[in-house]
């Protein structure tokens, strides 16, 4: 790979990055939010060598209902004055998983136990449990599978959508969101603390950006 392409590579990611941060992350208890799901998916990602089931429990359980919960009950939704821009347009030209793709991925994580409890060999497919650890290892596994399938699905989307490029730094930024979530927002659960419900320097940050 040459070193034009590489360095659009990382300016396409971090476009992506800042964007997201931009737009979707002005609530002080959707950062601290955040700041939990990244501390957590980094575990779970140690995880992933020892224990798969564990890692996908752990990482859908914690990391990602807290993450969601984040966006969906407490960041704003209405016009945005820093960014001039409207929630809806937001939505339209998000690169990722929007709100509404959001709400699809989360019914198929919260349906997958019932799924499993109902039809145990998911029609032949796996070996069906037979006691209560043996379920929850498989809801793991299929959370698991859950999850690299809507990765794999979203990356190989956006190849259509616009171009590889973009599908491969949104992959690249989804799996290391934990490590740059932390570094963006561990300042989070303190400034929570003295009453700042939302980042007051989200305009100093896109005046720089804009430069």
């Amino acid at each position: 790979m040459s070193v034009p392409v590489i360095r659009e590579f990382l300016e396409t990611l971090r476009v992506q990055r800042w964007d997201d941060h931009r737009y979707y992350h002005h609530s002080r208890i959707n950062q601290s939010l955040h700041l939990l799901s990244a501390c957590s998916f980094v575990v779970a990602y140690a995880l992933l060598f020892i224990d798969p089931a564990m890692a996908a429990l752990l990482a859908w359980g914690v990391s990602m209902t807290s993450r969601q919960a984040g966006h969906f009950f407490f960041e704003p939704k209405g016009y945005d004055q820093v960014n001039q821009a409207t929630h809806e347009h937001k939505e339209e030209i998000k690169v990722g998983y929007n709100l509404r793709r959001k709400v699809v991925l989360m019914a198929a994580w919260a349906l997958a136990p019932a799924l499993l409890w109902f039809t145990p060999s998911l029609g032949g497919l796996i070996e069906p449990a037979t006691d209560t650890a043996g379920y929850i290892h498989d809801v793991g596994i299929f959370w698991l599978a859950l999850g690299v399938g809507g990765l794999i699905f979203r990356t190989v989307h956006l190849f259509f959508l616009f171009n590889v490029q973009t599908g491969l730094a949104w992959m690249t930024k989804i799996l290391t969101d934990p490590f740059h979530d932390i570094l963006l927002y561990y300042k989070a659960p303190l400034a929570l603390l003295r009453g700042e419900w939302i980042d007051p320097h989200h305009a100093q940050h896109h005046a720089q950006q804009s430069r």
